[in-house]
């Protein structure tokens, strides 16, 4: 078999996590750099590949699936790593099309939104499993924290800026949620190697899609980053910059550029420590979370994404396009290995513990409701 992994035409920091992808998943794949906007190119591309796994973000803002449409048209296994909830539901979208052309494909599946996923799918299982069904999950919230960019440099800086563009959907008892970006935040302990951080809600899809897939009535995500000031900074753009000047790309882009320096030298400092918590509330009063820390976003990314790949290679995904906490798109029977394979090389790496054994802070009240 051939995989070929397709990043962003230019991006330095590609070519470092295309070389970290292909060294998880062997000899016969390859990274490649494609306009992913010229159809033909990408078929061509594509014409004689097993499966492709898109990384060419940021997928804020992008108005086409044209990866997936190549990968459906040839009739090619896909794998994205998109962070965006309209992307994310526009491929999602394709569903059908998928069914019809025996492709398999999973969206957001990188490490978060991705591993955390299936970290959610497993926390609800086995709460509902050890209850007999009779503890219902009443309350999820995802909880990230990457030092700097994590090593990722322009890429995810213009990810972020961009997200700061976005109202933050939530869920509240079933009900949906708008809250302002980068606000309301949570003093969060990430245990070993990693301690407290404060961490800002964010408009992320595994929201959406653990509501709806997992059936969670309360879910909310929020993210952190270091230096501490830097978080500061990403509070003040939301209130700095109109929501129309942090949506458009190009705008963005320009920040981007001037920022990109001064942020590289405080990575060089911070490091690139990533870790995510998931904390799970069930109506029986049970509480656990699972929790996953990395000294390396650039290593730990290429091994989460590979583990989705190697899952998807041995039948572990039906044809169709599915979140990573689907069943189909992620075997409930392939979790397991799945999870000890995106692990490999943690500091910390925890599931369904109890929230009792970890330090936490407590509910916080926004707008009268609990997120």
């Amino acid at each position: 078999m051939t995989y070929m992994f397709i990043g962003f035409l230019g991006c330095n920091s590609c070519w470092e996590k295309g070389a970290a992808m292909v060294s998880k998943l062997g000899e016969r794949s390859e990274f490649a750099e494609v306009d992913i906007d010229d159809r033909k190119s990408l078929e061509a591309a594509l014409s004689n590949v097993d499966l492709v796994i898109h990384a060419a973000g940021p997928f804020q803002q992008a108005e086409k699936c044209t990866v997936l449409e190549a990968a459906l048209e040839t009739k090619t296994a896909y794998i994205d790593v998109c962070d965006d909830m309209k992307y994310s539901r526009r491929a999602r979208s394709f569903n059908d099309k998928a069914i019809a052309a025996n492709v398999p494909a999973i969206t957001t599946a990188g490490i978060y939104p991705g591993v955390s996923n299936v970290m959610a799918a497993e926390l609800v299982r086995v709460a509902k499993s050890e209850s007999d069904g009779e503890a219902e999950p009443t309350r999820l919230r995802f909880f990230y924290y990457t030092a700097g960019t994590g090593g990722a440099g322009p890429t995810i800086l213009a990810t972020s800026f961009l997200l700061l563009g976005e109202e933050v959907l939530a869920y509240n008892k079933g009900e949906i949620i708008k809250l302002k970006p980068y606000s309301s935040s949570l003093n969060i302990d990430f245990g070993e190697g990693i301690g407290k951080r404060d961490v800002y809600l964010l408009n992320l899809p595994e929201v959406a899609s653990a509501h709806e897939v997992l059936g969670v009535p309360t879910v909310s995500a929020r993210f952190g980053t270091a230096p501490f000031f830097w978080n500061w900074g990403m509070e003040a753009m939301t209130k700095l910059f109109p929501s129309e000047f942090l949506q458009d790309r190009s705008k963005v882009q320009q920040l981007v550029q001037l920022f990109d320096p001064v942020v590289r030298v405080f990575d060089g400092i911070a490091g690139e420590r990533v870790s995510m918590r998931v904390d799970l509330e069930c109506s029986n009063g049970r509480t656990a979370i699972g929790l996953y820390s990395h000294r390396r976003l650039s290593v730990c990314v290429g091994t989460s994404v590979a583990a989705f790949a190697l899952a998807m290679l041995e039948g572990g995904t039906q044809p169709g396009v599915w979140f990573p906490e689907e069943p189909e798109g992620i075997a409930i029977e392939a979790r397991e290995l799945l999870l000890k394979r995106a692990s490999q090389g943690t500091i910390n790496f925890v599931m369904n513990k109890h929230l009792w054994m970890v330090e936490t802070e407590p509910k916080q009240l926004i707008l009268g409701i609990y997120v």
